[in-house]
């Protein structure tokens, strides 16, 4: 059993879409962000960083942070979403990376100064939207030779489709990246997709 601690952030839903991919049994644990549960002691001690998401796996005493980290960890103990050659294991592993060091931060920055920030900066906005865009177009381009980012449907995938998920929120469109729409049209319609980016419920 898998004790996942999340809230309702794209890194969050990285990896209730990866447990229900992989068909783990997990048991969610909310940890609303906007109170401040991640800085509980209890919190803490799972994850020192004070960030979502966060596992706990009970059949091996397992306790892991930082998402990236976790799909690789699901990935490996379920033998599903990395190809064990070098060459294929590799080429997700620079994909998820250029997730996790580009489109995390830049679109999170986007989303910040754009949405949530108390003054709207101009420059800031515009700064985190042109890379944001530019992101788009390095996905797009990718995926105007495969189908998913590295080939087949990996853990890649998972890690950056709840990102660009949030292109509405951001007030963007993928229309003028088809390539990009057209994936995230294929894995949105997926069944574990759509369970597990509704984890935790909007109502929990």
């Amino acid at each position: 059993m898998i004790d996942l601690y999340t809230f309702t952030t794209p890194n969050g839903r990285k990896v209730s879409i990866m447990l229900e991919e992989v068909e783990l049994p997990y048991t969610v644990h909310v940890i609303d962000i906007t109170k401040g549960d991640q800085f509980t002691p209890a919190f803490v001690a799972i994850n020192p960083n004070s960030k979502i998401p966060a596992i706990i796996d009970r059949t091996t005493d397992m306790t892991i942070f930082e998402s990236g980290a976790i799909l690789i960890y699901l990935a490996e103990k379920t033998g599903k979403l990395m190809p064990l050659d070098q060459k294929n294991r590799f080429l997700i592993l620079e994909w998820l990376m250029f997730q996790m060091a580009s489109i995390g931060p830049m679109f999170g920055q986007l989303n910040h100064f754009k949405r949530f920030a108390p003054e709207k900066i101009p420059y800031a906005i515009d700064r985190y939207e042109k890379e944001t865009l530019r992101l788009y177009g390095v996905l797009d381009s990718q995926l105007a030779k495969h189908e998913f980012i590295c080939g087949d449907y990996s853990i890649a995938d998972i890690a950056t489709f709840p990102w660009v998920a949030a292109y509405e929120f951001q007030g963007l469109t993928l229309n003028h990246h088809p390539n990009l729409k057209r994936w995230f049209e294929t894995i949105q319609a997926r069944p574990a997709v759509q369970t597990g980016m509704n984890v935790p419920s909007r109502n929990a």
